[in-house]
């Protein structure tokens, strides 16, 4: 028995999100939402009953305070999270463009959660848990890919499986070869797969959902290959299996920060029940069909962290789904 289900590496900072409200003098108000994909991974595995911890640096400052208070508050264990006091906790601000995409602008330069060093990563954690979850991002900065692939080859000595979600974030690097470099290595060390349909077009040239997952399998022996495809649903490939689940479009969208992430926990949670090698096409369309609606309920929220669902909750949100239908 481990003692952590998924053990997460990599960011944790602030979301700063335009709330749709104007100042007094018409200035645009921002909201500060504990985030993180990672972190937004591990809040909705603790909601579906899981155990999980959380590797990763934040600032001396009251940012990072307010994210150790919140991870906390969640259950996340925060053993594995290291304070620099020469950085500070990263920023990021999000604002939704017209055609719906959303723009980041990150601050901090660097900021805490680049600066972990592999001496700083609680091997104990992962040689206990059962999934080890990490993204392309702690891999933008030299300190910090140290540190993520001292825990890859930790957690997969240990027997973990590898969960990898790239979470392609352009401004984050310095140039777009190095981000296929590392995301290239990601898909060499991982179990599990996530990626959203614009990732994988980055990376294979193809905006062909099957001429995309074509070049990967031809390339990297993933047993399980998420694909997220945001108003046109996801896909799941395991074996010779191919499924896909229509997506539950929310009139009541107003961020679709951390709908990703919500997905994500949700393919985790289905992997330590099933096991990697238990799914039929029924479990892989279940899976999917729970990871989307999960998705969809937390797009009618702002922030992600906080806002997790309970289980219940998703199984509600289907069951009604299933009677419009």
């Amino acid at each position: 028995m481990h003692t952590y289900d998924v053990t997460a590496l990599g960011e944790l900072l602030v979301d700063f999100t335009a709330d749709g409200t104007r100042s007094r003098l018409g200035n645009l108000l921002f909201e500060a939402n504990p985030g993180g994909a990672p972190c937004n991974v591990l809040s909705m595995l603790q909601k579906l009953g899981r155990r999980t911890a959380f590797i990763g640096k934040v600032g001396d400052d009251a940012f990072g305070d307010m994210l150790i208070d919140a991870l906390r508050v969640q259950g996340v264990c925060t053993d594995g999270l290291r304070i620099d006091r020469s950085a500070p906790t990263a920023l990021a601000f999000v604002r939704t463009g017209p055609d719906g995409d959303r723009r980041f602008s990150f601050y901090g330069n660097p900021a805490a959660d680049r600066l972990l060093r592999a001496d700083e990563v609680d091997s104990a954690l992962l040689e206990n848990s059962a999934i080890f979850h990490f993204g392309s991002l702690s891999m933008a900065a030299p300190a910090c890919e140290a540190a993520t692939r001292a825990a890859i080859e930790t957690a997969g000595r240990a027997g973990a499986l590898l969960s990898f979600d790239p979470n392609l974030r352009p401004a984050l690097w310095r140039d777009t070869n190095t981000a296929k470099e590392k995301i290239r290595y990601g898909l060499s060390r991982c179990h599990i797969l996530k990626i959203a349909d614009d990732e994988l077009a980055f990376l294979t040239g193809s905006s062909d959902i099957d001429a995309g997952i074509s070049w990967l399998r031809e390339r990297y022996a993933i047993p399980l290959v998420c694909v997220t495809m945001g108003a046109r649903g996801s896909r799941a490939y395991s074996g010779g299996l191919a499924v896909s689940c229509d997506a539950f479009p929310n009139p009541q969208t107003v961020d679709t920060t951390g709908a990703g992430d919500t997905f994500m926990a949700c393919v985790l949670d289905a992997v330590l029940e099933n096991g990697l090698d238990g799914f039929d096409g029924e479990k892989l369309y279940g899976m999917l069909a729970f990871a989307n609606a999960a998705a969809s309920i937390v797009t009618a929220r702002r922030g992600a962290l906080q806002v997790m669902p309970e289980k219940a909750e998703v199984l509600r949100f289907l069951a009604e789904r299933e009677r419009e239908i």
